[in-house]
Parts: C-alpha cells; sequence; structure tokens
C-alpha cells in the first residue's frame, strides 16, 4: 500500500484533528479532541516510509539542515481540491535512529471570538495603543489560535503596521485595514536576535512575537513594548503569577529588580488558556485573564507575584477571572463535566468552592 503525505493531511482535515503523528513502528495517529486515535485504513509506517512521507514536505535546503541538525520546524501547504492553501506547522525530528514527525493543522479560516468560545473582554484588549500581552499554557491548547484572532481583530479594524516574527509563519491573514508583513525564520530573517532588532526600524505599530524562547527574545520583547508598541507572545507557564515568575527569573539575579521596573509598567494584560473536553464532545477554552493596574504593578515591582491571584479574583469588575472560576461557570452552566474541570485546574478545592457558591 502506497501511502502518500498530502492524502493523510486531508484525511486530518476531514476528521476535524488537530495533530498528525508520524512514528516508525506505530500507524500514522490522528488527534482529534485531544485524543490520540490511528488510522485504521493504514498499516503501521516502517522508519523508510516515515522518511519518504517526512522528506516529501522539505525543500533541498530544508533536508540538508535537518540531517545537520535533527530537528527541524517548518510549515507545509497543502493545495486542495477545492482550491484551499491549508497549511501544517511540522516539527521534524529522530527518534531511535528514525525520521519521524509531528504536524499541526492551522485552519485557513481565522475564526472569531465567538466561533472560539473566547470572551469579548480579549477583543476589547486589541484596541490597546501600546502594552505587553502574553498568551500562555501548554502546548496544544490554542495559544496560537488566541493569538491569530486577538491580531485579525486588529488587522480587520485598525489602519497599522503589524510585524509578525514566527518559526515559522502559522496562520495568513486576508486583507484587513492593516498592513501585515509575516516574517519567517531561516526564510525572511536567519535569527531572532536580527529580526527583534531590525523590527523597530520598520514602522510597527503591532509586533507578534511567536514564541519568547530565552532571555534574548524576553528583554527585546519588553524592550519593544516600553518604546510605545503593542506587542503579543506566547509562555509555556499555567498561571499569571507562574508567568511574571518565569519571566523575572530568565534574567541573572542583579537585573530582576530592573526588569520588575520594566515588566511592571509595560505589561497590559496575561491570559492563561487551557483547552478541556465539553459536555458536546468539542474543546472548550478555560482561560485565567490578569489586567494590569496599579495593585498588579505595585505587586511585580516589589516581588509580591503571590499576591497576584487574590488581585485577579477581587477584580473581576475590570474583566479579571481565575482559572478556577471560568471552568466552574462552564460546569455550572452544563458544558463541561465536573471531573473533567477537576483535572484541567492548578486549584480544584478552589474550583469546588466557586461551586458551592
Amino acid at each position: 500500500m502506497t501511502i502518500d503525505i498530502n492524502q493523510l493531511l486531508s484525511i486530518v482535515i476531514k476528521k476535524q484533528g488537530s495533530d498528525l503523528h508520524l512514528v516508525a513502528d506505530h500507524p500514522p495517529l490522528v488527534r482529534v479532541y485531544g485524543e490520540l486515535d490511528p488510522l485504521p485504513q493504514y498499516p503501521v509506517l516502517s522508519a523508510d516510509v516515515c522518511m519518504r512521507l517526512v522528506f516529501a514536505m522539505l525543500t533541498a535546503a530544508q533536508r540538508e539542515e535537518f540531517e545537520k541538525t535533527r530537528e527541524l520546524d517548518l510549515s507545509y501547504v497543502l493545495k486542495t481540491a477545492e482550491g484551499l492553501q491549508e497549511r501544517f506547522r511540522i516539527n521534524a525530528y529522530y527518534q531511535r535512529g528514525s525520521v519521524a514527525a509531528s504536524l499541526r493543522y492551522i485552519p485557513h479560516k481565522i475564526r472569531t471570538f465567538e466561533e472560539l468560545n473566547l470572551p469579548q473582554s480579549l477583543g476589547e484588549l486589541t484596541k490597546l495603543n501600546q502594552g505587553f500581552i502574553l498568551v500562555t499554557g501548554p502546548t496544544g491548547h490554542g495559544k496560537s489560535t488566541t493569538l491569530a484572532t486577538m491580531i485579525n481583530q486588529i488587522n480587520l479594524n485598525r489602519k497599522c503596521h503589524i510585524v509578525t516574527i514566527e518559526d515559522p509563519i502559522e496562520y495568513a491573514y486576508d486583507k484587513g485595514k492593516a498592513l501585515i508583513s509575516q516574517r519567517e525564520l531561516r526564510m525572511d530573517t536567519y535569527s531572532w536576535k536580527g529580526a527583534l532588532k531590525a523590527v523597530l526600524r520598520e514602522d510597527p505599530d503591532v509586533v507578534l512575537i511567536g514564541e519568547m524562547r530565552d532571555l534574548e527574545t524576553i528583554t527585546s520583547a519588553l524592550t519593544i513594548a516600553e518604546t510605545g508598541h503593542l506587542v503579543f507572545s506566547t509562555l509555556h507557564t499555567n498561571s499569571a503569577p507562574q508567568t511574571i515568575d518565569r519571566i523575572i527569573d530568565v534574567f541573572p539575579e542583579h537585573q530582576q529588580s530592573q526588569i520588575r521596573q520594566q515588566l511592571s509598567s509595560a505589561l497590559s494584560a496575561v491570559i492563561c488558556q487551557r483547552l478541556a473536553p465539553s459536555l458536546t464532545g468539542d474543546r472548550l477554552p478555560g482561560l485565567e485573564i490578569l489586567i494590569s493596574n496599579s495593585a498588579v504593578r505595585t505587586s511585580i515591582r516589589e516581588s509580591k507575584s503571590h499576591l497576584i491571584s487574590n488581585i485577579i479574583q477581587t477584580s473581576k469588575d475590570l474583566g479579571m477571572i481565575t482559572m478556577e472560576e471560568y471552568f466552574a461557570n462552564l460546569v455550572s452552566t452544563g458544558r463541561m463535566a465536573l471531573d473533567v474541570a477537576q483535572r484541567y485546574v492548578l486549584n480544584p478545592t478552589e474550583l469546588r468552592r466557586y461551586l458551592r457558591k
């Protein structure tokens, strides 16, 4: 049986899957609503077949780099019979001496806040002229999708210049009121350092940094936000206090006081997101939303991030909400089972407390 990579990707789209995994000694596996399922019509993949499927998506230059570094991030476009261009974000890697890959489906249509079951308060953040907005959470829980919706809201409503720096480019934006320049690592720039240094000379109003990976990236993001721009980025953290601590702890101890000052003045919001199965079989987002105010800024400056959860709980009028209260609302409105919600929050006891109110 000849297996074609484009056929596999078409099945992912048809099954409304989010990811395809190609690993030797396993059949192709598709993640649907958070769970991995094998494709029963396909056999177990050999190492040679895995290599052929992955190399079919690489250019000669990408193949050379992959064989040298043993891992590679890239994007791949599937042209469908309907004339659509469906995008996939790929991480190719070696495991047990054989080629493997994880492919994330990036829908061509950027969904609205309503379609994603996200609160309109996130739309209000897109009206800011400057600041620093972070969308955080585990891998595979919709950070990139939420960011794309926020960026597209700006694209459709503001006459401004949006610059994205990504590895690789994920969502492609239709023409709106904004000018969008999307830069992909290795294709459009040779390094994060070079792209972040150059971005301030590109007359941006809004900057999307695909991921804050290290001290250098975080430093640049803070500087761009401080100089009067609206900056969006992501981190792999599970709560607003943890996000703030992670940023500060990246820096040497002698710099941390200065970074607290910078972060307290630049930070506009932290949105922590997790996707959990709903009672109807799809996945719903659970959010923790921190909006910067004087109490938040003081807590950051004075190294009292442990107070931030209390600030969120007492500032609901500003649009803030804890993850536990958000999931409690999903349970109480009949959209999610309690046992599911308890698996996805950091403090199940607090979740139950909200449900008893």
